[in-house]
Parts: structure tokens; sequence; C-alpha cells
């Protein structure tokens, strides 16, 4: 029988449902759901665990051929989609089994997860992007920490304000909205609690923040590396104190806008759920976060 990928798009949820179909073809809806796996949160690591999910369901197809005691039933996957925060907030109320997080967990979510188990798979970094068609990148490929925060802050407002040899034409500010974990990370990393401009647009996931940078030549955000990878040649980058946005620089702490990526569970996991965990940290998983732009922890 054919796999089936079930994609359920609400208006600010993203849930992709990869499933497997054993042989049966008498499993009832409770029965699915009581098997499936339900991840939700950062919409900079939801499609690395939908390309996982997807991998792993084809490999396996049912439970039963990932480990010989799991029952015989079809292998389903949710990833869901709604920033950081509501990935925490879902492994504290249990909406989900696992959170997805692209950003460090605070200790008060910690208390509220007191018996969490947390998986730091990788890392990314949060780049000054702009247009490559962008003046700046020739002219000023190079912004202090002090800049970038006058700019989001909206105290900088045209380009010619950065420096007279660009275009008097406005800045368009563009972020994450504020319950994404970069937010977070952009906020504790350069802003220091400084509000951003009132005049920035807030974009839904950082697939819609990147897509807006590529499309408005006037256009700076904080756009994820491995979404600048995603998109080589469509997305320009700026260093930052001097420093570039490469692995080496973001791994030895030299770039400093940068964030893990974790997973994270209110309790200790199933067997199932730590059967998918394993898939994730194996060569397999490891491979597929490399691929889509980001830096493996295990490396």
């Amino acid at each position: 029988m054919m796999r089936k990928c079930l994609i359920m798009l609400c208006a600010v949820l993203l849930a992709v449902a990869v499933t497997g179909c054993s042989t049966q073809t008498s499993k009832t809806e409770q029965q699915t759901k009581d098997y499936s796996i339900k991840l939700g949160g950062s919409s900079t690591l939801s499609p690395v665990m939908a390309k996982c999910a997807d991998d792993f369901t084809e490999k396996y197809k049912s439970w039963k051929k990932v480990q010989d005691t799991f029952p015989d039933e079809a292998i389903t996957i949710f990833v869901a989609t709604g920033g950081s925060g509501f990935g925490v907030k879902s492994a504290i109320n249990s909406s989900v089994d696992m959170g997805l997080v692209a950003r460090e967990v605070t200790s008060a979510e910690k208390e509220k997860l007191s018996n969490h188990k947390l998986y730091t798979l990788g890392y990314d970094a949060l780049t000054i992007a702009v247009h490559p068609q962008n003046p700046i990148v020739k002219v000023k490929p190079n912004m202090t920490t002090a800049e970038i925060k006058k700019v989001f802050a909206g105290e900088i407002k045209t380009w010619d304000q950065l420096d007279p040899a660009l275009p008097k034409r406005p800045i368009v500010i563009a972020i994450r909205d504020l319950g994404g974990g970069a937010n977070q990370a952009f906020d504790e990393a350069v802003m220091k609690a400084t509000p951003i401009s009132q005049e920035a647009l807030q974009l839904p996931s950082m697939g819609a923040l990147a897509g807006k940078v590529q499309e408005n030549i006037d256009a700076i955000g904080y756009v994820s590396f491995g979404f600048v990878n995603q998109n080589k040649g469509k997305i320009a980058t700026l260093s930052v104190d001097g420093v570039e946005p490469t692995v080496d620089n973001i791994v030895s702490g030299a770039y400093k806008i940068s964030r893990p990526l974790i997973v994270i569970a209110k309790s200790q996991p199933d067997e199932r759920q730590q059967e998918f965990m394993k898939y994730l940290l194996s060569e397999q998983g490891v491979k597929t976060l490399a691929d889509m732009g980001f830096i493996p922890a295990k490396r």
C-alpha cells in the first residue's frame, strides 16, 4: 500500500503528518492517534524534523519494523510550527510529545519541566541579511553591534545614515514575530531589551523572513544561517563587529549572534519517541541537519 503524507495548514500552525501504512487496513482513528508522535515549535527546526520524520517513516513504515516488540501500527509523526515559545509551552502542557526550540530554554521554563529531557541537535546563527543587490554589500559589508541596534530600534531610518555613499531610501526592517526563538536570541545578543521599531515587519516564520529579504532590496533582517545556506546567492550577509557568520566562527563563539537547536520533552520519552530521537542523533539525522544548512552538535 502506498504511504501517504498529509499536510495540514492552519492560520498560525503548519502541521506536517508523515504517515506509513502497514498491511492492516482496519486501523481506527483512535489507534492512529494513540501511536502517533507529536512535535511542535520552532519554524527554523520544524522543516528539519519534517524531513527526518519523512525519512524515518519511509525507512520503517511500521513500528514493528523499528523494533519487533512494538505493535504492527503505521508510523505517524506530526510536526507543527508555531515558534520556540509555542514549542516550550506545548511541551509543558503536553499538547506535543516534544517541543522544538531554537534558543536557550530559560530557567523558569525548566522549572515547569522539572523532569525534562533536553537534546541539543545542533547550532544556528542569526545573520544580518540583506538583498544581494543592496549597495551596502559592497559599500559597508560590516556593521557594528551598535549600528545594528540603532537600525532595528528605528533610530537609523535610511541607508545613507549608515554611510553617505548609500542611497537615501528607507530601511525596511524584517523580524520574526515576538513568539519566535529568533526574537529572543536577537534581543539577548544585540538589542539588550531595547524595543524594536514599531514599523518593523513581523513575519510568521523564518522562511517568510528569509523570503522578505529576498524580495525587497531595502529589507534587512536577522535570517537563520541555515536558511541563508538553503538560498545561496539569493541572500547576502554582513559581518558583525568584523566577524563573518561562518561555521568556524559560529562554533568558536567568535560570531556572537548564535543559538542552539533543541528538542525538549516534559519527561522521559517513551520507547517509540526514543527510537525517533536515536534516528535524529544518528548519522542519517546529523546529515539531514547539515544538508539543510545547520551545524550539527555531533561533528
